[in-house]
């Protein structure tokens, strides 16, 4: 039998990982626009996302080993893994449409998301709602930037 923490980790890695196979080629339009003055930790951001989706995938197997096969368990697996495609669907749609608002959008709902999976871990596992704080922490600066952008870059709103 594959050990849960396998399983969990793959597939947090393989959607992450595929982000990039479905990723526009053309990044030229995002890499020309108007950046916040502010945003010196750019280059950063993979390795800020590795956290938070470390940090998430630890959470979903805390959660699983609770519980483990339950319907409510395999629910709320499939929230972490919904929550998991919204944040890496951000780059590939925002490029592929040329729409900062598309980013925006998918920033604010991976918020919501992130809010409702913490505040449902939580009575099952303290430190697996702690482990997606992370999320709820950058997730909005990720949409404050995007929304920034905006501001900087009306015409490819």
């Amino acid at each position: 039998m594959i050990p849960s923490w396998l399983i969990i980790g793959a597939v947090t890695f393989l959607v992450a990982f595929g982000s990039f196979f479905i990723t526009p080629r053309d990044v030229k339009w995002f890499a020309q626009l108007t950046r916040p003055r502010w945003l010196v930790f750019e280059p950063l951001i993979p390795l800020i996302w590795t956290v938070i989706f470390v940090c998430g995938a630890a959470s979903a197997y805390l959660v699983w080993q609770k519980n483990p096969g339950s319907l409510f368990t395999w629910l709320l697996m499939s929230c972490y893994l919904l929550l998991e495609i919204i944040t890496v669907t951000y780059i590939p749609l925002m490029l592929r449409f040329r729409s900062l608002r598309i980013g925006e959008i998918i920033g604010s709902v991976g918020i919501i998301l992130g809010v409702l999976l913490t505040l449902s871990v939580f009575p099952i596992s303290r430190l697996a709602a702690l482990l997606l704080v992370p999320y709820l922490v950058w997730s909005p600066v990720g949409t404050y930037t995007t929304e920034e952008l905006i501001q900087l870059n009306p015409e490819d709103a």
